[in-house]
């Protein structure tokens, strides 16, 4: 299950931003489920910015939400992106020169459904 934040944040406040997002990182790497995460900025506009995390399930993200370190520290910054849906289940998958792999949405009985 990937999660991706993305925030618009002026190239001022960039440095601040950037240390309360390294915060947030390592806080969320801390709960269980965490399998990676990354703090990307874009190479077109460096006021757009995207913190990207992969969980083993929608449940174990939703349980580190609950940790008291990610509130403090992740939630916070958290509210702060852009509104709009964050949460993505992988429904298909292909490895260097592999073939695409489809699987079942959890949402419903059968893929892209």
């Amino acid at each position: 299950m990937l999660v991706t934040n993305r925030f618009v944040v002026d190239t001022e406040v960039a440095p601040e931003f950037t240390e309360r997002a390294h915060a947030a990182l390592a806080a969320l790497a801390a709960r269980p489920g965490y399998r990676r995460g990354e703090l990307m900025r874009a190479l077109d506009d460096p006021t757009h910015w995207c913190l990207l995390t992969e969980w083993e399930s929608v449940g174990a993200y939703r349980r580190a939400l609950g940790g008291f370190d990610v509130k403090v520290t992740a939630v916070p910054l958290l509210a702060q992106s852009v509104d709009e849906p964050s949460a993505y289940e992988t429904l298909a998958s292909a490895a260097p020169e592999g073939e695409v792999v489809v699987v079942a949405s959890d949402r419903a009985a059968g893929p892209y459904r």
